[in-house]
């Protein structure tokens, strides 16, 4: 399995925010608002893996105070991670796209609401991307192992 690669989750992002700015143009007047539950939920799923990360590269650096972590967790971590970097990629980008169609609508209500609530999501998304890529990078096995063991 290759690391994940920080340009192809910005182009998600990107891609998917042009598209959802441009299809958003004839719809959106007939949606409901932007829900607001996404920004703490993916908050919180950032800080998960922010946490998860940490405490993984303490396990497999074998840290005083720690236990060596399993090898087949530290696969499902990693799943985790790229499952939640391309997520948060789609994700934001789909937020971004609502933001810059919101964008033009300031001076009303609904929009400006949905504006502040897409970006707020959209940013939660990139901290999420963060977030797993950093498990992902904290998932690696150290090169030079002092005792030949992993």
């Amino acid at each position: 399995m290759k690391p994940t690669r920080p340009g192809v989750l910005v182009g998600i992002l990107v891609v998917l925010a042009v598209l959802t700015w441009s299809l958003l143009r004839p719809f959106y007047s007939d949606l409901q608002a932007v829900p607001w539950t996404a920004i703490p939920t993916v908050l919180l799923l950032a800080v998960g893996e922010f946490y998860s990360g940490w405490m993984t590269k303490a396990r497999i650096e074998r840290r005083p105070g720690t236990e060596p972590v399993e090898p087949l967790a530290v696969a499902r971590l990693v799943a985790l991670a790229k499952a939640s970097a391309y997520g948060g990629a789609v994700f934001g980008g789909i937020f971004a796209g609502f933001a810059l169609h919101t964008v033009e609508l300031l001076g009303q209500e609904v929009p400006r609401r949905d504006f502040f609530v897409a970006g707020g999501s959209m940013l939660t998304c990139v901290l999420l991307v963060c977030a797993a890529l950093y498990l992902e990078y904290c998932c690696k096995v150290p090169k030079d192992t002092s005792d030949g063991e992993r």
